[in-house]
């Protein structure tokens, strides 16, 4: 098990990333996973109920370029990074090919509302059955409140019918087409960041500035 500043990541290939989240769809209990970037990382080093929380997750996956370079600082390679996005269409992919039931929780006053982001995923799952008001009897739920919160929500739902819980945070913005992504190039060499600050500027500045300075500073002195 690697950590970066003590937060768990899972450094597992794609297809091992893949098979771990058949294998949750296939069980008879409650899984967490997290898609975990710098912000997270930095986050928990301030709070640690949710530092606890994502040492316990069943499944950490890396999210962002800066965890690429955090792993290459301590001498190691990253397996697989994948963005939240990517990682919720993969299983919303299996989860239609097995026509589970899937919890959708959006964000208040967010810009994708609950009924928006429903029909964008049935016009591309439409095996899949969607609930927006009772999470205990789905099989699947992806909370969309921003980190920590949504982490901090799922964790409160454990029970034996959820198979696999994740949070999303603005991934149902691209499903819905309210937010664009950055082209396939810009993703692959790990700009997506950039493109996003350009898209907005004002929000995402804070961000960035944490993700692209903060975090590596705090990654080089904590050797």
């Amino acid at each position: 098990m690697d950590k970066i500043l003590g937060v768990k990541i899972d450094n597992l290939n794609q297809k091992e990333l893949f098979q771990k989240i058949e294998s949750f769809l296939i069980s008879d209990e409650f899984h967490q996973i997290a898609t975990v970037n710098p912000e997270f990382i930095l986050e928990a080093q301030k709070d640690e109920d949710f530092k606890d929380i994502l040492n316990n997750c069943d499944l950490n996956v890396a999210d962002g370029i800066g965890i690429k370079f955090a792993f290459l600082f301590q001498g190691k390679k990253l397996k697989c990074r994948m963005a939240g996005i990517d990682l919720m269409i993969k299983i919303l992919e299996i989860s239609n090919e097995k026509k589970l039931k899937i919890f959708l929780a959006t964000k208040d006053g967010g810009l994708s509302s609950y009924q928006e982001t429903k029909r964008a995923v049935l016009e591309k799952y439409s095996n899949l059955e969607i609930e927006g008001n009772n999470v205990s009897v789905c099989d699947v739920v992806f909370c969309a409140s921003g980190s920590p919160a949504q982490e901090k929500f799922l964790n409160s739902l454990k029970n034996d019918k959820i198979k696999l819980a994740m949070g999303i945070g603005g991934s149902f913005d691209y499903l819905t087409g309210k937010i664009k992504r950055a082209p396939k190039w810009m993703r692959t060499i790990g700009l997506e960041w950039l493109f996003r600050l350009i898209q907005e500027p004002r929000y995402r500045f804070k961000r960035i500035w944490n993700s692209v300075v903060v975090f590596p500073i705090k990654v080089i002195f904590s050797k």
